[in-house]
């Protein structure tokens, strides 16, 4: 989970890594007020949660209050990446001298922390790796260990941190390495770490990103204001939804609903999408022995997504049963009722209980089911993704 450059630096505060005063604005108006009380010239930072902003047009310079405010106003149209700024960071333009590279994250391959620095910041750390590697230190830590002192002043020291300033770098090198454990992150970045023209080390950006299964090890992050999100963008409102209801869901670019009985199935069934030639919607997991209430749920997200054309519903049951299943549809199918086109199979656990119920409803409520094609272990999964992919092509080609 990718936090903004702005909430980093509230974080970086805490472990008294020093950045530069700044203003947060989410209007024109109110950038123009923060410059005003600033008296010099600022850069205006948009905030996203994706890398290359500067390379996108998202950061500018302004002399004053009224060019600053003419600046955001184009800011603020502007999306990068398909990511839309809502809110602009004001800090004071720096006189740099130097840029290094800081950061601290995982070395899965070898079950360690490592810090990585550089210096050279401002790039893109990995192309300098790849071609000066002589050019980054790295150290490694296990996940009980602590960075001493001498450690960090070993890192500053090979960065080119100068003398009289090595202890401040070794400091923020300390803060940078405790921040990262005590948040839970899998990724803590200042690029760059920059040197100013008064001779202060300042961190002039922030890159965070949390492991979003521990946030429940930290209440203080939501009294900031920071809550679930992607490692890329805000969440969508479906998927804040099923957040909510507790159901694993991210939204794609594709029209076919997916309705899977489990992740595994779920991956198994986008493959057959696009092997046919569709492009699924979302991706979705009940979870192991779901209710009918939870399956339910699962299918007012699909039913109620506008990008949906068709719904392609696959449950291999195992631990789960396949009777629940089809007792959630039929559930939703009452209470809800479904606006487009859906195709379904069940196979496994239950499977032929979850036929019947479907069957004897169907009886019951022939209205119920015009939209509804259901199968069993008759009909091969191939069949039923192809058919997915032809009621979506004919729906889409039936709005246009």
């Amino acid at each position: 989970m990718r936090l903004y450059e702005f909430e980093g630096k509230g974080l970086f505060k805490k472990f008294r890594i020093p950045v530069a005063e700044s203003y947060l604005a989410r209007t024109p108006d109110e950038v123009y007020e923060a410059v005003g009380r600033m008296s010099t010239r600022v850069v205006l930072k948009s905030q996203v949660l994706i890398g290359g902003r500067g390379k996108a047009g998202g950061i500018k310079f302004a002399g004053g209050a009224n060019e600053a405010r003419t600046v955001a106003r184009e800011l603020f149209k502007l999306k990068i990446r398909g990511y839309k700024v809502d809110s602009i960071l004001l800090e004071p333009m720096l006189e740099i001298k130097q840029e290094y590279y800081l950061g601290v994250t995982l070395d899965r391959a070898n079950y360690k922390l490592v810090v990585i620095a550089s210096g050279e910041g401002g790039v893109d750390i990995e192309e300098t790796a790849e071609k000066h590697p002589e050019k980054i230190v790295r150290k490694s830590f296990s996940i009980h260990e602590d960075l001493y002192t001498f450690d960090a002043l070993d890192i500053a020291k090979k960065i080119g941190i100068p003398q009289e300033l090595i202890k401040d770098g070794a400091a923020i090198v300390q803060g940078l390495y405790k921040m990262f454990k005590a948040y839970d992150a899998k990724l803590v970045e200042i690029n760059p770490l920059v040197l100013t023209g008064d001779n202060k080390l300042l961190a002039a950006d922030a890159r965070v990103s949390l492991d979003d299964d521990a946030l429940f090890r930290h209440p203080d992050l939501k009294e900031m204001d920071i809550e679930m999100r992607h490692e890329e963008g805000e969440m969508t409102p479906r998927e804040k939804q099923a957040t909510e209801w507790g159901i694993p869901y991210l939204d794609l670019g594709g029209d076919i609903g997916m309705f899977p009985g489990g992740a595994g199935f779920g991956i198994m069934g986008n493959d057959f999408i696009s092997y046919f030639g569709g492009k699924v919607a979302n991706f979705m997991d009940s979870g192991g022995g779901p209710s009918p209430e939870r399956i339910a749920k699962m299918l007012v997200l699909l039913d109620e997504n506008p990008n949906v054309a068709a719904i392609f519903g696959a449950r291999f049951g195992g631990i789960s049963r396949c009777d629940d299943f089809a007792k959630g549809v039929i559930m939703f199918l009452k209470d809800h009722g479904l606006s487009k086109p859906m195709v379904m199979r069940m196979t496994g656990n239950m499977w032929q209980e979850g036929v019947r119920l479907f069957e004897e409803e169907k009886e019951k409520n022939p209205e119920l089911f015009k939209n509804v094609e259901a199968h069993g272990i008759e009909t091969p999964i191939e069949e039923i993704s192809k058919r997915a992919v032809e009621l979506a092509k004919a729906r889409s080609g039936g709005a246009k």
